[in-house]
């Protein structure tokens, strides 16, 4: 569906004046072309979609359709994979929290659970003995450096005696299956890649380790326009550049084995195939100039676009719906409806502006659904454009929807 200010206007008819925009088909289409660019180097890989950066379920029901797995952090997200009609094996927990009760329910189920901390050894032991006969799929999170200046809080340092205990547990409960060993680093950046992969090798090789899953997190820029790239202080990888860092160590450490025998090779894309999959819509509420500055104020904030507040402009495109006269700005700055001073949605906008505009943010599918707060005003629906009409996959948000917990 392509954008002009007669379907805005239509649109806002119907769903007032913000809304998200989600193209499912593009959603698709990245997922299709990251499984290509990898499989391409090393046949054997998969995607472990992170639900935490976007859980909207008709997002989640693609990557099932394509044969990929669920990663999610928290019970709720694994609820939303079981209600999405993703099979328990096909769903991996990850985090440095888990329910007790819904660890045990996945594991029971056949899902994979990956330890984080000795603190979850106690809960396997438990169910390793209150169930001998029953196969659990179990990894373990490791942690070691891959000099991207940061210390990782998650997994297992590979250095301690915690870690040692983790893999112990293995030789002393034969119903615990080594399912995967997976990391989880944050850092986008390409040279980050070869040394996860080099460093996870070297350990598998060092302990003897053949777990049916090697997964090396997530942690991938996605695609996105040139006027974001620039924003950066490094140059934005391709798929094809993640898959040369990180499946062709694989393809040369696995040469001599036979392909049925070799782990399967795991990431954990989120950014990477949603981010430029999603669009807000805001109509320009008020312009006001305030000792020589302009700024517009928006039925939007930045905590529904990036509430991650990493100070970017987001891609940016302005549609003259406004019965207002236009007249042509410099360095004006969309603020959102919040009562917090720092939000601002975009910064230095130059070019045509009146109230009743339609702006429409692009880039707006990572943790903008999932981190929006229920600070002031309800979130916005999602209308899915994939189609020839516009569908709601998730309608706006009401007062009773957030406030049905409380004690009036």
């Amino acid at each position: 569906m392509k954008l002009d200010k007669e379907k805005l206007q239509v649109l806002s008819k119907t769903y007032g004046d913000a809304f998200y925009l989600l193209d499912t088909s593009q959603f698709r289409r990245n997922c299709q072309e990251l499984l290509a660019a990898f499989r391409a180097i090393y046949p054997k890989f998969n995607i472990a979609y992170s639900y935490k950066t976007n859980y909207t379920p008709a997002l989640v029901k693609i990557i099932d359709e394509l044969g990929g797995f669920a990663e999610v952090v928290s019970d709720m997200e694994m609820e939303i994979a079981l209600r999405s009609g993703v099979r328990p094996e096909k769903i991996i927990f990850n985090g440095p929290y888990k329910n007790p009760s819904k660890v045990r329910e996945l594991l029971l189920l056949g899902g994979t659970v990956n330890l984080d901390s000795v603190y979850e050894l106690d809960l396997v032991k438990d169910l390793a003995e209150s169930y001998p006969d029953h196969r659990f799929n179990v990894g373990i999170r490791v942690n070691f450096a891959i000099n991207d200046g940061v210390i990782s809080r998650f997994g297992f340092a590979v250095e301690t005696q915690e870690f040692q205990e983790a893999l112990a547990l293995f030789k002393t409960y034969p119903n615990l299956h080594l399912a995967e060993m997976q990391l989880h680093y944050a850092a986008r950046q390409l040279d980050t890649w070869r040394p996860r992969a080099d460093g996870m090798l070297h350990l598998l090789d060092e302990y003897g380790l053949q777990p049916d899953h090697v997964d090396l997190g997530g942690g991938l820029f996605g695609k996105m326009t040139d006027s974001l790239k620039k924003q950066f202080d490094t140059d934005i990888p391709t798929y094809e550049d993640y898959a040369e860092a990180a499946a062709r160590p694989f393809v040369e450490h696995y040469a001599s084995m036979p392909t049925d025998e070799q782990p399967e090779l795991f990431i954990e894309p989120g950014s990477a195939v949603v981010g430029d999959c999603m669009f807000f819509v805001s109509r320009v509420i008020a312009i006001k100039s305030v000792r020589d500055k302009q700024i517009a104020t928006l039925l939007g904030s930045v905590y529904n676009i990036n509430p991650t507040l990493n100070k970017k402009n987001p891609p940016l495109e302005v549609f003259l719906t406004g019965t207002d006269k236009h007249r042509l700005y410099e360095d004006l700055d969309f603020g959102g409806f919040t009562c917090i001073e720092s939000d601002y949605v975009y910064r230095n906008y130059n070019g045509p502006l009146a109230v009743g505009d339609f702006v429409v943010f692009g880039n707006a599918g990572s943790y903008s659904i999932t981190l929006k707060p229920p600070f002031i005003l309800p979130n916005f629906p999602v209308l899915d454009i994939s189609g020839y009409e516009p569908k709601v996959i998730k309608r706006q948000e009401h007062f009773d929807d957030l406030f049905h917990t409380y004690a009036f």
